[in-house]
């Protein structure tokens, strides 16, 4: 039967609003900063098979998080007793479920006249888990696989405090799940008016035409891409390995089709960096996307034409038990890559190299307000690329992380911290006809209290790249103040009064620096965005240099 694409629409559009809609709920109901203000969560509709029929524009990593729990739920417990007002909880990397443990993944079955016909799933990243090592997962916190958190609408409560027990923050943990709860409830509700209102035969063809759909737009993109193979290589360092690694990728195009090889990279590293295979495949989704329809509906359509190899036991695709906790670092530089690779064949389409990081801070201590452990952690955005016609964005989230910012109005009434420094950094942004986006430094002060601060970040010694004659953008530091007792592995502990400051990477600059209008440089100069030094030496700007 030829469905009419009107229809098509419709629905289509009823089911992205119940993700986002999802999400919306989530956010509100949330109890923890990391979640209700800085939104670092997803929401995601599946059909009865474990199809991604929408996922909300939230934070593109997360469905490597989510790609296959449905799967996972399926395998570990028999559809025969999954039942309305079940409700699973998982976050284990290997067992599906997570890519790293801080995610909670909750998955709600979604019933019709007695029929499973869909899941409505959500993640919330809990900033828990803190103070740990990360040699391997075991290290990194409770390992959650696929469980029953719920049965018929009630909650399992010797398993809730199972994970309770584990959090250290558990009167966060509590609340914020209860929002995860509510968030999928919701979606339940308004799939199965959906569902009342067409009836299922009539939905499951139209998945399959959205699913069709995608998978078009995403052929008709690859195909604008010359065939060929391109390869890309670029560093990697960060202040959880002593060392400088080489990643790299070869991508072959043909036809409406794209391969990406990731083979014979660097071996599974002691530290917590590792990618699992899910979190690959939704890094190399997103970076093909952003390449050939940006705006293509986030389903599994899109996946068809893309493959993925990669070595197992590699820091891209690891195997239990390497530890995964800041893989998102390493999800940036894949990035990187693929981008790098397809310049040679697009380059109007592709940016210089982004921050290609995710500058996390984590402080932790005991509030002298109320006397209980508290947790902050804040990815702290950067430099935006140039671009082929625009200079990049300053101080934003980048690529597959997607998060906002912890205001200060919202953050010193809840910790006691003081913000002091939260601004953009001069000269951080490379030179280019176009400049990159300039990073950040943001500045906290440490009130009556002792505190323990870890920051993990890469870009330190390797720079984000320029294109086609662009400069680097600028690199991550961490300024400690005098006296602070900086520990291995950018962790230190700082006394009351104490301050620590986080620079984060500017972004890379697009064609040669002399190709840029004098008019954009002097404004560049007005608004402090360079120095009067690079004005005159990158630029030629007839300036007097600084004292």
């Amino acid at each position: 039967m030829t469905i009419d694409p009107i229809t098509v629409e419709v629905i289509g559009a009823a089911i992205a609003s119940i993700a986002d809609e999802m999400g919306e709920t989530l956010v509100r109901a949330a109890y923890s900063t990391n979640i209700k203000e800085r939104r670092d969560c997803s929401t995601v509709i599946f059909d009865a098979r474990g199809r991604t029929l929408y996922q909300a524009e939230h934070i593109p990593i997360h469905l490597g998080s989510l790609m296959g729990v449905v799967e996972a739920i399926v395998e570990r417990h028999d559809v025969r007793d999954i039942a309305e007002g079940d409700m699973f909880i998982g976050n284990d990397a290997y067992t599906g479920g997570g890519t790293h443990l801080p995610d909670f993944v909750l998955a709600a079955p979604i019933f019709h006249e007695g029929a499973l016909v869909g899941w409505a799933t959500n993640l919330a990243h809990h900033a828990d888990f803190v103070d740990r090592g990360h040699a391997h997962i075991f290290q990194e916190g409770l390992r959650i696989p696929p469980i029953r958190l719920q049965r018929g609408g009630e909650t399992q409560q010797d398993v809730l405090d199972l994970i309770l027990l584990n959090c250290q923050v558990p009167r966060e943990r509590r609340a914020d799940i209860r929002a995860q709860i509510a968030a999928n409830r919701f979606g339940v509700q308004r799939f199965q008016a959906l569902c009342a209102r067409y009836g299922m035969e009539l939905l499951n063809q139209v998945f399959d035409e959205l699913l069709d759909y995608a998978e078009r737009r995403m052929r008709a993109g690859i195909a604008t891409i010359p065939d060929g193979v391109y390869r890309f290589e670029d560093q990697f360092e960060c202040s959880e390995i002593g060392e400088t690694l080489t990643f790299h990728v070869s991508i072959e195009v043909e036809g409406d089709e794209i391969h990406l090889d990731f083979t014979g990279n660097p071996p599974q590293v002691r530290a917590g960096l590792n990618m699992v295979e899910t979190a690959l495949l939704a890094t190399v989704y997103y970076a093909v996307k952003t390449v050939t329809d940006p705006d293509a509906p986030p389903n599994a359509g899109l996946f068809r034409p893309i493959t993925v190899i990669a070595t197992p036991g590699s820091i891209l695709s690891s195997v239990s038990p390497a530890a995964v906790n800041g893989r998102t670092n390493t999800c940036q530089r894949v990035v990187d890559l693929v981008h790098g690779a397809l310049a040679q064949a697009v380059p109007e389409r592709i940016i210089a190299a982004c921050n290609g990081a995710v500058i996390s801070a984590t402080f932790t201590g005991v509030n002298p307000r109320n006397g209980e452990f508290y947790v902050y952690l804040e990815t702290l955005g950067g430099g935006f690329g140039a671009r082929a016609t625009k200079d990049g964005l300053d101080g934003v989230q980048v690529h597959i992380t997607n998060t906002s910012n912890l205001p200060v109005e919202g953050l010193e009434p809840e910790y006691p911290l003081r913000i002091e420094r939260y601004e953009l950094v001069r000269d951080s942004g490379g030179c280019g006809t176009w400049r990159g986006g300039m990073g950040m430094r943001r500045q906290v002060r440490v009130l009556d209290h002792e505190c323990r601060v870890t920051v993990r970040g890469t870009r330190i010694e390797t720079a984000p790249w320029g294109l086609f004659g662009g400069h680097d953008g600028g690199r991550h530091r961490v300024e400690y103040e005098a006296g602070v007792a900086a520990l291995e592995r950018s962790t230190g502990v700082l006394a009351p009064g104490q301050s620590i400051a986080i620079v984060t990477p500017g972004a890379g600059g697009y064609g040669p620096p002399d190709e840029r209008e004098p008019d954009l440089v002097r404004r560049d100069l007005r608004e402090d965005r360079i120095s009067s030094d690079t004005a005159r030496e990158v630029y030629g700007l007839d300036v007097p240099a600084e004292k």
